[in-house]
């Protein structure tokens, strides 16, 4: 098995240099399509002798899926800028690779976010699977965002040890922007479908997404950065009927 590891980015320089040093052992070749960076994401992925392909942007799913397009092998392991394989899970890709693999078996594993320098394992964030590892005849992105792989066929998956470790927030602030963002265009999604009851959702999704999160995922056990990100989910959702109530009174 040969496998092309692809990459999204736009100014990534404080991320991209753990994330590609992670790949070195693993992937056969690196695929990077930026949008356009200012920073020196760009010079940082030279080093490594990354295809570095600059494109303007054109959503999360069809900009890695123009990754998977231009890449050399038909076996995809899609990262993120900030995430980083761990030492153990390498060793399980490395052992994959050692033989031949079916273009119906796709590969999962386990990321682990870290919240402002601690590793979160509860509060709904962990072990949030996710597949990665897929042959790209067999597969493409979709979504506008929390974008998942679509397969075009009945799929057998195998689900590898070690995490993929995520970098994400390295400030509080960062944290909540990114869930509001992600709020704010799924609030667009749901305009566009045409979704109904904004108004009582508004008061009934905030205190079930706490409880869930919070007691049910146990987030206490994450100490404060638990009891803060539950918070911090809980204003997001929110944000987002409230969002959903402004955009159906201004239209």
């Amino acid at each position: 098995m040969k496998i092309s590891a692809t990459i999204i980015t736009l100014n990534e320089e404080d991320k991209i240099r753990p994330c590609l040093e992670s790949l070195k052992e693993i992937a056969d070749e690196i695929v990077v399509v930026d949008s356009i960076s200012t920073d020196s994401t760009k010079a940082i992925c030279e080093e490594f002798g990354v295809r570095f392909i600059e494109q303007k942007w054109l959503g999360y799913s069809e900009q890695k899926n123009l990754a998977n397009k231009i890449a050399t092998y038909d076996w995809i392991l899609s990262v993120d800028a900030d995430e980083v394989i761990s030492e153990e899970l390498k060793k399980s890709i490395l052992k994959i690779k050692e033989n031949d693999t079916d273009d119906n078996v796709v590969f999962s594993f386990n990321r682990l976010n870290n919240y402002c320098g601690k590793w979160i394992h509860h509060s709904g964030f962990y072990p949030d699977k996710k597949i990665r590892i897929w042959n790209r005849n067999i597969g493409k992105w979709e979504g506008l965002i929390h974008e998942v792989i679509k397969f075009d066929r009945k799929v057998k998956e195998q689900h590898l040890k070690g995490d993929l470790l995520h970098f994400s927030y390295s400030k509080p602030e960062d944290f909540e922007k990114q869930l509001f963002k992600f709020a704010e265009m799924r609030a667009q999604h749901y305009f566009e479908k045409g979704k109904k009851n904004a108004g009582l959702l508004k008061i009934v999704s905030p205190l079930y997404y706490f409880i869930q999160h919070y007691i049910l995922r146990l987030g206490f056990l994450d100490g404060k950065e638990g009891l803060t990100m539950c918070r911090v989910g809980a204003k997001a959702t929110r944000h987002k009927y409230e969002t959903l109530i402004k955009l159906k009174t201004e239209n």
